[in-house]
């Protein structure tokens, strides 16, 4: 196949450009160069698509894959300029265009989030569900049965840049006693970013369309089975299990200050199904296999480097010591 690839140069797209180059495709990049270097054996197109899309004329393709959508205008016109040359435009979007309440069949015909003010282009936690909805509907109204929307969750892997699942692995590797956060038997979804691109590729070769959720399976993966596996990975590091109520009174916040871990009764979003997807060919590799590999990437970074997600050292230590005070003094007192 010839792909074009929008963005391209991070966490997703080099999974997807080494998968696509390992099948024999032909990969063309399409970014303004500024967040990586290009792979041997891919074309490079210069260009910013707020305005440049001229440079992408003349140019045929089997599928785009657009991987840096977040503006429904900048959408419009990647999709108006390349959409009558590609077989197929596929839009990476999020599981976060459901709304909180997301409910009922956990699928993709739920409704999805609509912004007070559809014009706004600034991308805020507030706003980036509601401007990815936006961004599919030009992508969907605009191609028909040639658009491929794919939602993911939580994305993890090598080349993740915003440490959300690193920080376990990375974590384990420094040794000592771990705050672990809940109970061990809460469950969580996360997809590793290889799995993603295969499907991605696999799906476009397929000939797919219309809308796919691809995350984990809820209700499979627990927070122990993720935790145990990075201890494995690193050979060491001791869990200390701290309950919610504890997290929530000394103002640790979910999901970023303390990875992976969302309040129960908060989880809804990733509940979200992604049976359409694996009945598609969405294929989940074993989580020692996730573990392992991003172990070894963020090691090459510098296991006692600043990570973007996760308590500080410190942070962790103090609730740790103020955890024990609590539970001796809730001991004492039965």
């Amino acid at each position: 196949m010839d792909l074009l690839i929008i963005g391209g140069t991070r966490f997703l797209g080099p999974h997807v450009v080494e998968a696509a180059l390992a099948r024999g495709d032909r990969v063309t990049l399409f970014n303004r160069g500024g967040s990586g270097a290009t792979p041997a054996g891919v074309e490079w197109i210069k260009g910013d698509r707020d305005g440049g899309l001229g440079a992408l004329a003349g140019g045929r393709w089997d599928a785009a894959i657009d991987t840096c959508g977040m503006v429904p205008r900048i959408v419009r016109a990647s999709v108006e300029a390349i959409g009558p040359d590609v077989g197929r435009y596929v839009f990476i979007s999020t599981i976060s265009v459901y709304p909180e309440d997301f409910g009922g069949s956990l699928t993709e015909d739920e409704p999805v989030i609509a912004l007070a003010d559809p014009s706004v282009e600034e991308v805020t936690p507030q706003t980036y569900g509601g401007l990815k909805a936006l961004c599919e509907t030009e992508v969907t109204s605009r191609l028909g049965d040639r658009a491929l929307i794919v939602r993911p969750g939580l994305i993890v892997g090598p080349l993740d840049p915003t440490d959300r699942f690193t920080y376990w692995p990375n974590r384990f590797a420094l040794g000592g006693e771990v705050l672990a956060p809940g109970t061990p038997d809460a469950y969580v979804s996360f997809i590793d970013v290889r799995d993603l691109a295969r499907f991605l590729l696999d799906a476009v070769g397929a000939g797919a369309s219309g809308v796919y959720n691809a995350s984990g399976t809820y209700g499979v993966m627990t927070m122990s089975d993720v935790l145990g596996a990075c201890s494995r990975a690193a050979d060491g590091g001791a869990p200390v299990w701290v309950s919610e109520a504890f997290l929530l009174a000394n103002d640790v916040t979910p999901w970023t200050e303390m990875p992976l871990w969302v309040p129960q009764g908060e989880d809804v979003i990733i509940r979200a199904s992604s049976a359409r997807a694996v009945a598609a060919g969405l294929a989940y590799r074993p989580l020692d296999d996730t573990v392992r590999a991003t172990l070894a990437w963020t090691r090459g970074l510098g296991i006692d480097r600043a990570l973007r997600a996760g308590p500080t050292r410190e942070r962790e230590e103090a609730l740790l010591r103020k955890w024990k005070l609590t539970e001796a003094e809730a001991t004492s007192q039965r």
